[in-house]
């Protein structure tokens, strides 16, 4: 991948894909943790210093480079993101309906969320939905992953459908955070399936962390659903 400089900024730090490999964090960020999944994405989780206690960052990129910028709080909540292939950003209502809870999924078993987004762009969306434990584990590349069910519908200002989706994916209870899984996203151009499960899990000092290249699925035509995949329930 040749040389590229992508400064995209999101409520605070910015990202660069430099040196045609690796993902470089701006001063004052630390990342954790490499994703690789296997629908030719990888995702790159930090921290930086100054956000509030128990948020954490997220950027992704597949085979045309940045897709995804985003935070979350201690309890999953979409507090900002930057849906690249679509130019909008969303950032949460200071007051929702029924926040989104990892706390309650864990201790209840199940969470319902009603909350909007804020965007200058393509203006207010609310998110209804539910997320479920199924009282299975699995592992993964060596790590133990939570699976749960979701059903999640968006809705425009005006509170027309815009889509919805339903399946499942993962918690990991260690880091506080969903990680893709598989399903069907419903829109009104019709349905579309999705399978993004994590592949490699990959920490600092290993090789592959921070790469800026993902490494499965690669080179499938990219579907007409993928510029609502990023806007899914996995990245709260």
């Amino acid at each position: 991948m040749r040389y590229a400089a992508i400064l995209i900024c999101l409520a605070g730090p910015a990202v660069a894909q430099s040196g045609g490999s690796t993902v470089e964090l701006p001063t004052g960020c630390n990342a954790y943790l490499t994703v690789q999944s296997e629908s030719c994405s990888v995702d790159h989780h930090f921290t930086c210093e100054g956000d509030p206690a128990g948020h954490q960052r997220r950027v992704s990129m597949d085979e045309r480079g940045l897709t995804y910028v985003g935070e979350i709080d201690a309890e999953t909540q979409w507090i900002n993101s930057f849906q690249v292939l679509s130019g909008h950003r969303e950032r949460l209502e200071s007051s929702p309906v029924e926040p989104a809870s990892l706390s309650d999924l864990i201790e209840y078993g199940v969470d319902d969320y009603d909350f909007r987004t804020l965007s200058a762009e393509i203006g207010e969306t609310r998110y209804v939905g539910q997320d479920t434990l199924t009282g299975r584990q699995i592992t993964i590349d060596g790590v133990t992953l939570d699976e749960t069910t979701y059903d999640i519908t968006a809705y425009d200002e005006a509170g027309n459908e815009v889509w919805s989706a339903q399946g499942n994916e993962f918690i990991s209870r260690d880091w506080r955070m969903f990680l893709s899984g598989t399903g069907t996203i419903t829109t009104p151009e019709g349905s579309f399936d999705r399978t993004d499960r994590p592949v490699e899990f990959i920490f600092p000092g290993e090789p592959g962390f921070l790469s800026a290249n993902p490494k499965h699925g690669c080179g499938v035509a990219i579907s007409s659903a993928d510029f609502l995949k990023e806007n899914h329930h996995d990245h709260l």
